[in-house]
């Protein structure tokens, strides 16, 4: 979209001067006098907008789009994907190890879609041969069981997920699951929706199971026998609002009496195929596994062999021939995801390798694009606004001495990883071939598993992250009380280390506050300094800090979307993300200030550059409209703005007057930490 702020006053000026230039005195004698020419609208400044004033060419060269929205952030996301691209392409024709040859043969696989076509579904033959070799209700459980070894969950879920009574350990997790549809509410809703979607449904089921080997006459009842069965698991499920909440899930149970308790289905010896030997693991709803137990051991093993093949299929149907990927997409992508047609191929695989071999893609990214330089100078300044948050809980006036004492404990223990977690993976996998796609999905999926499995019961649940490190990333993990900060994320427009040190706190500097101060504020006040699930905050400090940042939702519910005056942000939405955008921006200019002390007004502009910077942003007013609608941040030009709005050093760096929009008044101004 065409800056209209800097076109106005050259197309106004040429209109004056034709009038000024043709005078006709008889017509001005005829004419009642002109009325007086609209004022242009002024250029944005640095104390009227700063957003459009700092990122006037990213505007200008990323109009708004049609459809969809594109953003700064946005585009670094894309940029690390093109650069796992390209990582992935050097593997396939140059490996330089062990994990290298692995992820290239396994790239090559998938965009050799005549591969892929050759090889239809000869991967999944050995599980569909697994499954048709049942014969006895003794026999579903061990399938049930070989399944889950290669990644393919059915009946219920079991994973891997930390033991929130230490929480330093993962424990095993059993939990409802074993559904083709989303919500186990679509199976058992009579509304007209529903339904329609349940018999959308049934036509998924019959085309998986007609690629899978069942013949046409025997595809509508086999499909009524899967749905059959998911509906009885469907209505022993718990509703999604009741499984919300930290402790929802988490019921320990001794697994010493499960040969006895579950005989049918076996979860003593799934334990044992899944390499698992725990004393204990949760299991959230004890009746529903008691129920699933009836059906293994009631139900004819026909209806469970139906059940288990479509679930085969369904699974690894984005990963066959172009016939099974087309059936997945009419279903699951168009209809379950809205997505009007498939990604690109190259998109789509690497979504496979990173969903079933992420950690190796892990490695050898960082290895490649994280130089020492970065990594040092992004821990030099999360390190230096660690430090700010300390001096700022010493000098706050909201909490009282016994939490300030809990919060420095906590803070003292904070653990800053950068680029990558501590790994204790096992990288040895089954070699893989460039033939079979489909094929080295399950190598990958199996190893993935393994890896997984052997988290349980073990005292070492934060040498890992819950993201990869290829893509961009920033967070504080509750549970390990850690910051931790992906490879891709250091990187323009976050960490440019071309760009002046007063830039690099105010892009990466402030996004870290952003997330360090969850460790002490309204977020992090449920576990304590010693990883404990518990509530330190005394009733005055949650009182004091309520009362601070209320006037922040009722600030941000004043401003309207760009461009569509008529949205008003939700200011109580946003405001859990909007208190932490401002308390980053203070605790990253705090210890911006100490690290250059002597620095004039003009070279520490480029720290709210680096700021605005982070959040460009063109929406559509479609995309507008949604963004309204749900997110709980406010749109790029507002979380921009308002955090510098608040704050009185922005003004004195660009020497704004009282009355500019860009300085609120004094007492409006809203402080976390300051």
């Amino acid at each position: 979209m065409p800056n209209l702020s800097i076109l106005r006053p050259s197309a106004l000026a040429f209109c004056l001067v034709l009038a000024v230039a043709a005078p006709q005195a008889d017509a001005a004698k005829r004419r009642k006098p002109a009325a007086p020419a609209p004022k242009a609208t002024p250029a944005p400044t640095a104390c009227s907008d700063f957003h459009l004033f700092a990122n006037a060419d990213w505007l200008k060269a990323n109009p708004v789009p049609a459809e969809g929205g594109v953003s700064a952030l946005g585009q670094l996301a894309e940029r690390s994907l093109q650069q796992q691209r390209q990582l992935l392409d050097d593997a396939a024709k140059s490996p330089q190890n062990g994990i290298q040859k692995l992820l290239g043969d396994f790239w090559a696989s998938g965009l050799d879609e005549a591969a892929v076509e050759r090889d239809g579904a000869a991967p999944i033959a050995p599980l569909l041969a697994r499954i048709g070799a049942i014969k006895k209700p003794q026999d579903v459980a061990p399938a049930i069981a070989a399944l889950h070894q290669v990644g393919i969950p059915v009946a219920f879920n079991f994973t891997a997920d930390l033991d929130l009574k230490q929480l330093d350990t993962y424990f095993g997790y059993f939990a409802q699951g074993g559904l083709g549809l989303p919500d186990a509410s679509f199976y058992t809703r009579t509304d007209a929706d529903a339904r329609a979607l349940l018999g959308r449904y049934n036509g998924h089921v019959q085309k998986i199971l007609a690629l899978s080997g069942t013949p046409q006459a025997k595809l509508a009842g086999e499909a009524q026998l899967v749905i059959d069965l998911e509906t009885r698991i469907a209505r022993m499920s718990k509703t999604q609002d009741a499984l919300r909440g930290l402790r929802a899930n988490y019921n320990p149970v001794p697994t010493k009496d499960f040969a006895k308790k579950y005989r049918n289905l076996q979860l003593a010896a799934f334990l044992k195929a899944q390499g698992v030997n725990a004393e204990q693991v949760s299991m959230a709803d004890p009746a529903l596994f008691a129920q699933l137990d009836k059906l293994a051991g009631s139900l004819k093993p026909a209806q469970w062999q139906a059940y288990l093949r479509f679930h085969v299929g369904n699974t690894m149907a984005p990963y066959l021939s172009k016939n099974w990927r087309e059936v997945d997409h009419d279903f699951r992508g168009k209809l379950l995801r809205g997505e009007d047609e498939p990604a690109p191929r190259w998109k789509q695989v690497l979504d496979a390798i990173n969903a079933s071999a992420g950690a190796m893609v892990a490695r050898e990214y960082v290895a490649r694009h994280l130089p020492d330089a970065t990594r040092e100078r992004a821990d030099a300044i999360a390190r230096s606004v660690k430090e700010a948050l300390g001096t700022a809980i010493d000098r706050n006036t909201w909490m009282d001495a016994p939490t300030k004492i809990e919060a420095r404990a906590k803070l003292d223990r904070v653990k800053i990883e950068i680029g990558a977690p501590r790994s204790d993976l096992d990288f040895t996998a089954q070699p893989m071939g460039r033939g079979s796609f489909g094929g080295n999905i399950l190598i990958a999926s199996t190893w993935h598993h393994r890896e997984e499995m052997k988290r349980i019961g073990r005292a070492n649940a934060d040498r890992r992250w819950d993201v990869l490190p290829q893509y961009p990333a920033l967070g504080y993990d509750l549970a390990h009380n850690r910051l931790f900060v992906s490879a891709a994320l250091l990187q323009p427009p976050v960490l440019d280390m071309q760009q002046p040190l007063a830039a690099q706190y105010g892009g990466f500097g402030a996004v870290v506050g952003h997330e360090l101060s969850s460790v002490v504020d309204a977020s992090g006040r449920r576990v304590d300094a010693s990883e404990t699930l518990r509530d330190w905050w005394s009733a005055d400090t949650a009182t004091a800090w309520n009362a601070r940042t209320a006037p922040l939702a009722a600030f941000y519910g004043r401003l309207a979307y760009p461009g569509n005056p008529t949205l008003k942000i939700d200011g109580a939405r946003v405001l859990e993300q909007s208190v932490a955008d401002l308390a980053g921006l203070e605790l990253a200019w705090a210890a911006y200030e100490k690290a250059e002390p002597q620095a004039k007004a003009a070279d520490q502009q480029p720290f709210f550059r680096g700021w605005s910077r982070l959040w460009t942003q063109q929406l559509s007013a479609q995309a507008a409209a949604a963004h309204a609608a749900g997110s709980p941040y406010p749109p790029g030009h507002w979380r921009s703005n308002g955090p510098l709005m608040q704050l009185s050093a922005f003004g004195s760096v660009f020497g704004c007057k009282a009355g500019s929009a860009m300085l609120l008044p004094e007492a409006e101004r809203v402080s976390i930490w300051r």
